[in-house]
């Protein structure tokens, strides 16, 4: 049974030019396709689906362009909390929450606060998210703790250090999905994804289906997971 299935959304801008549309809309588009994810993973029992929503290379781009991924986050986010409610989706936004815009906050607030009580699905939005910065945030916070004898270097070991990270309370992903053809994981889930399978699919997107998550999730039963025995 996979517990946990993250998704890298790649592909919006080039699904837009494919349609002759301005690159920013393909985000729209993009967003629209959560409704579908949460309705697979519902279906297949899976309790925990992260979502690369906005990582920090994402500020590189245009300042006109990070707004407007902005403004979409909170406007659908918004428009979805009753379909959370009903379906038992809690919410939570995981990264550096330093970074938050202050246009956001109020909205992250709001979606982790009234679902907080939803058991059916953990849907996370990796939001001003990086996994190596993820990783180095961790090693500071033990060093931290080292520094007022909450813990000793001692107690470092690969499960210990988890719990530093900001993924620290969820299970590891056991299937990354990444769309739009391109082979890599774009600095995401880093360490967590030490054990993962990957599965890279050639449609953008907003093109993907229930359909390919499906066969997704087959091959990775189809796989033989040895962990090196």
């Amino acid at each position: 049974m996979i517990q946990h299935i993250a998704f890298i959304m790649d592909g919006n801008r080039r699904w837009a030019k494919k349609q002759g549309l301005q690159a920013f809309l393909g985000h729209k588009k993009g967003a629209e396709v959560l409704e579908n994810v949460i309705d697979f993973c519902l279906k297949s029992k899976i309790l925990y689906v992260s979502l690369y929503t906005f990582s920090l290379e994402n500020f590189n781009r245009s300042t006109a362009e990070v707004r407007y991924l902005f403004d979409l986050l909170v406007n659908e986010a918004s428009k979805k909390l009753d379909l959370f409610l009903n379906h038992g989706v809690r919410v939570r936004f995981v990264g550096d929450r330093t970074l938050f815009p202050a246009s956001v906050i109020a909205t992250v607030t709001m979606l982790e606060e009234k679902t907080a009580s939803c058991t059916s699905l953990n849907l996370n939005f990796l939001f001003c998210y990086g996994a190596r910065q993820e990783i180095i945030g961790g090693i500071k916070k033990f060093y931290e703790d080292i520094k007022v004898g909450a813990v000793l270097l001692e107690d470092l070991n690969d499960e210990s250090f988890k719990h530093y990270l900001w993924t620290g309370d969820m299970p590891e992903p056991e299937l990354i999905i990444r769309t739009s053809g391109i082979k890599r994981l774009s600095n995401f889930l880093l360490y967590q994804a030490a054990y993962s399978e990957f599965y890279f699919l050639d449609c953008l997107w907003p093109e993907i289906t229930q359909d390919h998550m499906h066969e997704a999730v087959q091959s990775y039963f189809e796989t033989k997971r040895n962990f090196g025995q």
